[in-house]
């Protein structure tokens, strides 16, 4: 490990909500200067999932994602408040988002989904063995559950249909395999 050359000054909360703080830091840079640093602190871990069947098909969730005012494909995914089991958190979510329940899990990757401005960190899991019930979506999720061949989905990042940085780096990192 490399000793950090970042020098914290001072650091004030100025917003928060039940999923983010966000941070004003003053900071001495690693060049010795001083200057400032805005971060924002998740209370949630990222979990997104890959359900793959015996076939190799999987399932992706689309929704209207407010932030960006546009509609997204994703892989199912959630948040595990910081301090619980991660793993927990993804069962929940995909059972949530699809109605999926998987036997088998295993990581794939553990991500930092924009490092410059947040400290977000997330886990990717792979689920097989799976069996099928009705999807329990929250009140703020208005999804539609596509089923498709793994190939299918990661022809989807390549030509631009799926955006989210969770959902590329997952089907990516399994197209490799």
């Amino acid at each position: 490990m490399e000793k950090n050359p970042w020098k914290t000054k001072k650091s004030e909360k100025v917003y928060e909500n039940p999923w983010i703080s966000v941070l004003h830091n003053e900071v001495i840079n690693p060049g010795g200067g001083e200057g400032i640093y805005g971060k924002v602190a998740f209370k949630n871990v990222a979990v997104g999932i890959v359900p793959l069947d015996d076939d190799q098909n999987t399932w992706l969730v689309g929704q209207y994602r407010y932030t960006l005012n546009e509609y997204s494909w994703e892989i199912p995914e959630g948040g595990a408040p910081i301090g619980t089991e991660a793993l927990a958190s993804a069962k929940r979510e995909l059972l949530e988002e699809t109605g999926i329940i998987a036997e088998d899990w295993s990581l794939l990757t553990k991500v930092h989904t924009s490092n410059s401005v947040t400290d977000e960190l997330g886990f990717i899991y792979v689920a097989k063995g799976l069996t099928f019930t009705e999807s329990e979506p929250e009140e703020t999720e208005d999804l539609i559950i596509k089923k498709l061949p793994l190939k299918e989905a990661i022809e989807m990042v390549m030509d631009g249909r799926i955006t989210d940085s969770i959902s590329m780096i997952a089907l990516l990192k399994l197209s490799s395999f």
